[in-house]
């Protein structure tokens, strides 16, 4: 589909349909994600599918009555990492140096410029960029599901501690970004059939 089309098609879902993403979409629209720009490339998140019923009941009562999370194919949970500093960049200088075959010794610079990056934030805002970096990939998650016409739906309101609490994510040192139901629009839910509004191209655009 072209891309245009693709996103004037989408729309986020009110209410989802019964059927289900099949297998290959869902992973190509992860693997979609997990190609996603990414300062320095270090991807500081990670994506969790959440096809369990059970969790996704437990998860309703921290979803401020959002019964999407329910009642989608598949709820997907970008988490942010909290532990921002040496370990997550020398996990990717190891990936860079056997991906492109670099003697580590050649990349110490390149690391030291990172961590030297992060030693001069606080961890409010390692936390911060970190929960910049998931939002990049939310992006091309979206648009790339629109172009594979797969409906979704963007959730910030949602209670994070909640999620958190559920999903286990403190002990994998991880917390809730943003949530995302995905599946199929139901044939009843109205806001599919409803104008499109955004800033026009005068309104959004500035030319310097």
């Amino acid at each position: 589909m072209n891309i245009i089309k693709a996103l004037n098609w989408r729309y986020a879902v009110r209410q989802f349909s019964d059927e289900a993403i099949d297998e290959y979409q869902l992973q190509e629209l992860l693997n979609a994600a997990r190609l996603s720009a990414s300062s320095y490339g270090l991807q500081p998140y990670q994506l969790l599918v959440v096809q369990s019923a059970d969790i996704r009941q437990k998860l309703l009562a921290h979803s401020m009555g959002q019964d999407k999370v329910a009642h989608c194919s598949h709820l997907l949970i970008l988490a942010a990492r909290t532990n921002i500093g040496d370990d997550i960049v020398n996990h990717y200088m190891q990936k860079l140096s056997t991906a492109r075959e670099i003697p580590l010794t050649d990349l110490q610079g390149f690391s030291d410029h990172i961590k030297e990056g992060f030693e001069i934030m606080s961890e409010q805002q390692k936390q911060d960029w970190a929960h910049q970096q998931a939002y990049i990939a939310l992006g091309n998650l979206l648009t790339c599901a629109a172009i594979m016409q797969i409906d979704t739906c963007p959730m910030a309101g949602f209670e994070a501690k909640g999620y958190d609490k559920v999903l286990g994510l403190a002990e994998k040192s991880l917390t809730t970004t943003v949530i995302c139901p995905i599946g199929k629009r139901h044939p009843n839910d109205s806001s599919a059939y409803m104008q499109k509004v955004r800033l026009n191209h005068d309104e959004m655009v500035i030319r310097l």
